[in-house]
């Protein structure tokens, strides 16, 4: 999961995932190796059938045709049919080994199967030792010691079969195996006197060979006797008490104790055959009912395996299943829990905050306690009610906090308003005083000074305005009849310090609605004075205005620097959509004002670059704002309203101060004063224009002074 955001969901299952895979694997593992038991015990059945009952008749057919053969190469006597007859016996119980070891083979372990293969290979070997055996040319003892040799990997193949889990069964099975290797060597010594019987004596490696024998026999059924137990042990215990078993224990230790070499026989040795064939015969049933008791003792083993197996296997399935349906419904549980909250905390965020912080920005009142109600997330969790207790007291402060944010900037706003009204009432009465000074003015540098003044306060009266608009309230003054849009843009023009710099092509006809004429010419002069600020001195700025489909346009060009593609961008958004007023971000108030006047009246301000190199605002003033008059009232008006004026300033009917020296002489909807008629005609004065480096000089320094 390391570098990806994953869900809480998913993390959630991860970590469940871990402790349920845990018990799967062990419940698998338990699962797995009870089923091996199980197959263990199967397989010790299997080997058993296939394996083991036919390696123990090809041993005791082995051991009779070996008496036999020994036997015949002890006496004088021809090749004889028993002995015939005993070796195609042996050969069909030798060919079914071989067809039951196939049949096992996928059971039997890697050795035991190699010792099966080992026994099947030394009994290709007895039609040799047949052939020496019916031509007389082996010995008793080496015939002897080859067939004993075969019967030995039968026994090893009896060695490598206890492969059953229960150590008890094991030791008893080796037990029993080592009562039947002494059952072999009662066998070896039948066969080595039996072949001495013919000759009535005995060679001196005969006699060794046969006390060897004796010993061996003797430690071999106490080794097994001994590892006996119970109902296994009780059928020797029988034996080793009864007439047969002590009179051959008798028997052979008087043949081993009076046998010499090259010596008659003792009379004792013609009783062997009589005695040890009661024996074999005793030994050879209880070594089956061993067998047929091991097995028995298996098929227990195995159903306990098997019950236990399936009983593992359900418990073990119900409680990786519970444990998982455990999980799931505790990880859905704390999922959906954390689900809620994360919910919660986002409709906070992203709508309920939000919408307080709007509904504040327009002034309405809001009560914290009605818009803060507590979170709430279904659970019980401990750690998600801490959080979600958390985010009750967070959103109660964030809206406080709002509240108090809202109360500072209505406070700030407030202190705005009454700062501006306050400079505003001054500033009526100092252009009403003014007024007067210049009606009652002859001398024409002091009307030069007094319009000046009027000039200065009447940008001072647009500047507190501003104020009035960022608080958000409305200026005072207005018109409640339609004013026409080139007295609105002169006025707009005579607001602005660099008024001369200004050209106006606006035609005379259209007329804008009375509520909107304050905030228009607000909005114009803002953007004049950009134009006028950020371009040289010596540059001209044209405002053009006409009809269009949707209103009325009117494009003021400079012929300035320009600005960015990025800073022209970010500008016009903010004009399209103003943001709330922030008190660090001064730089720009006039653009501002501009964003809060169209938004409120719906006029659209755009910005672009200007094909000089400056830019160009573009105002559309909507259709609903302007009044146009019929054809022929424009007709009427063209003939009356001669060029457009160049010169010195007049008063504007709108703002009441000068603006151009040459005035028209059509009728306009407010009265219009020239400056100087009431002056005789020879004080008349030409309006002295200013320097134009000095111009230039003071220009590029208010830049300056509005970019710091």
């Amino acid at each position: 999961m390391a570098g990806r955001k994953r869900s809480i969901r998913f993390k959630i299952f991860a970590v469940l995932l871990a402790p349920v895979t845990a018990l799967a694997v062990i419940w698998a593992l338990t699962a797995a190796i009870t089923l091996t038991s199980g197959r263990e015990y199967l397989r010790v059945g299997m080997v058993y059938e296939h394996i083991v009952l036919p390696s123990r008749a090809v041993l005791t057919e082995l051991q009779h045709e070996r008496l036999m053969s020994v036997t015949y190469l002890g006496g004088g006597s021809s090749f004889h049919a028993d002995l015939d007859a005993q070796q195609k016996r042996t050969d069909e119980i030798a060919a079914g080994l071989a067809g039951h070891a196939v049949s096992g083979r996928e059971y039997a372990p890697p050795a035991l199967w190699d010792r099966v293969q080992e026994l099947l290979r030394q009994l290709d070997r007895l039609d040799g030792l047949r052939s020496q055996v019916e031509n007389r040319e082996i010995g008793r003892l080496d015939a002897l010691t080859q067939y004993s040799e075969i019967a030995e990997v039968g026994w090893q193949v009896y060695d490598r079969m206890m492969i059953a889990p229960d150590l008890d069964l094991i030791g008893q099975t080796k037990a029993v195996v080592l009562v039947g290797r002494a059952r072999e060597i009662v066998s070896q010594q039948s066969a080595l006197l039996a072949g001495t019987l013919g000759t009535g004596r005995m060679s001196e490696r005969e006699q060794e060979v046969f006390v060897e024998m004796a010993a061996k026999r003797s430690q071999l059924y106490s080794l097994g006797f001994s590892g006996l137990e119970g109902s296994m042990r009780d059928p020797y215990v029988k034996l080793n008490g009864s007439p047969a078993y002590l009179d051959f224990v008798k028997l052979e230790g008087a043949v081993r104790d009076k046998i010499r070499p090259e010596a008659p026989l003792p009379p004792e040795a013609g009783r062997w055959q009589a005695t040890t064939e009661a024996l074999s015969i005793t030994l050879d049933k209880l070594g089956g009912q061993a067998s047929v008791e091991i097995g028995n003792r298996m098929q227990p083993a195995v159903m306990n395996v098997l019950i236990r197996l399936g009983v593992l296997a359900v418990v073990g399935l119900i409680a990786v299943v519970a444990t998982l349906l455990v999980s799931v419904r505790f990880g859905r549980r704390i999922s959906a829990e954390l689900g809620a909250l994360q919910k919660a905390a986002v409709d906070l965020s992203d709508r309920r905050l939000p919408d307080i912080v709007r509904r504040l920005s327009r002034g309405d009142d809001v009560d914290v306690k009605a818009e803060t109600p507590p979170v709430e997330v279904p659970g019980n969790t401990a750690e998600v009610a801490t959080v979600t207790n958390a985010f009750t007291s967070v959103q109660s402060t964030a809206v406080q906090a709002a509240v108090g944010q809202a109360q500072l900037r209505q406070g700030v706003n407030k202190v705005f308003l009454n700062l501006a009204r306050r400079n505003q009432s001054l500033l009526h009465r100092q252009l009403g005083i003014l007024d007067g000074l210049e009606r009652q003015t002859e001398d024409p540098n002091l009307l030069e000074q007094l319009f000046g003044l009027d000039h200065l306060t009447t940008r001072m009266r647009r500047h507190a305005e501003g104020l009035i608009i960022l608080s958000g309230a409305v200026p005072g003054r207005g018109w409640r009849e339609p004013v026409a849009l080139f007295d609105v843009v002169r006025a707009s023009v005579e607001e602005v310090e660099d008024y001369l710099r200004v050209d106006v092509n606006v035609p005379h006809h259209a007329k804008l609605v009375g509520p909107a004429v304050t905030d228009t010419i607000h909005l114009i002069a803002e953007l004049v004075e950009n134009a006028t600020i950020f371009s040289p001195p010596h540059t001209r700025v044209t405002v053009h205005g006409d009809l269009a489909a949707r209103g009325f346009v009117l494009e003021i060009e400079d012929r300035g620097l320009g600005l960015s593609s990025e800073e022209m961008a970010a500008i016009n958004e903010r004009l399209a959509d103003p943001p709330e007023f922030d008190l660090t971000d001064s730089d720009r108030l006039g653009l501002f004002v501009v964003g809060r006047l169209a938004k409120r009246h719906d006029i659209t301000v755009n910005l672009r670059p200007s094909p000089y190199g400056g830019t160009t605002a573009i105002v559309l003033i909507p259709a609903e704002m302007v009044v146009v008059p019929d054809p022929a009232e424009i007709a009427a008006a063209e003939r009356l309203v001669p060029a457009q004026p160049t010169e010195a300033p007049v008063l504007s009917p709108v703002s009441g101060r000068h603006a151009s020296a040459t005035t028209t002489t059509a009728e306009t909807d407010l009265p219009r004063r020239v400056r100087q008629a009431n002056l005789a005609p020879q004080l008349r004065e030409e309006q002295r224009k200013p320097d134009l480096y000095s111009s230039f000089q003071a220009g590029w320094r208010r830049a300056e002074e509005d970019e710091a």
